[in-house]
């Protein structure tokens, strides 16, 4: 029998409990909580308007904790979109990468964050560190009820689309642009939880 990080078992058995990628692009985030989502809503823009390798997956993270060790297990570069708790102005972009995003993580603006510190410390500790590690999101505006972004968060929207597709780049992932892709809307929760994985 083979345990979370599919250890014991051989590789067909393992790909059953891994979604092993490469590259993996984590969006995080409370969707209900209007900006708390702001993850998850670029990772829907990201993989909605462009098609990816092989080697990339998309993954809408949500609240998820421990549970996100399965979709990041195996891959050697994660870039992580979240709404980030800085302690400055709404609107102000961060990034942090490597050692600075367990300190990031420290200083927690939700549950979710405290799923993630202990994913990557829990990989840490196993020997499943991930060599390249990227956070980069904005200060919310607004975390009430309800399901769209605000309108600042939505204007920032496309300069944090911009500034992952940057990091990607910087990895060698350079995705197509999909041709009439449809605007989204921030009105509703999407079904699809992750692209390369729901089927799974």
């Amino acid at each position: 029998m083979s345990d979370a990080f599919g250890n014991g078992a051989d590789n067909a058995a393992a790909a059953d409990v891994l979604h092993l990628a490469e590259v993996t692009v984590l969006g995080v985030g409370n969707v209900i909580l209007r900006d708390e989502g702001f993850g998850v809503r670029v990772a829907e823009y990201l993989d909605s308007h462009y098609d990816w390798p092989d080697t990339v997956q998309i993954v809408d993270g949500g609240t998820l904790g421990i549970e996100l060790t399965q979709y990041v297990t195996g891959t050697k570069k994660l870039l992580v979109i979240d709404s980030i708790n800085g302690h400055a102005a709404p609107g102000t972009v961060f990034r942090f990468e490597n050692d600075a995003v367990m300190a990031h993580f420290q200083d927690k603006l939700s549950a979710h964050e405290v799923g993630i510190q202990d994913v990557l410390a829990l990989l840490t500790v196993t020997g499943h560190k991930i060599p390249d590690v990227v956070v980069i999101g904005a200060q919310p505006y607004d975390l009430e009820a309800g399901v769209e972004l605000s309108s600042g968060m939505q204007a920032i929207l496309p300069r944090i689309v911009k500034q992952a597709l940057k990091e990607l780049r910087a990895w060698g992932i350079e995705p197509e642009p999909r041709a009439n892709a449809e605007t989204l809307n921030f009105t509703v929760v999407h079904e699809e939880l992750t692209r390369g994985c729901a089927e799974d």
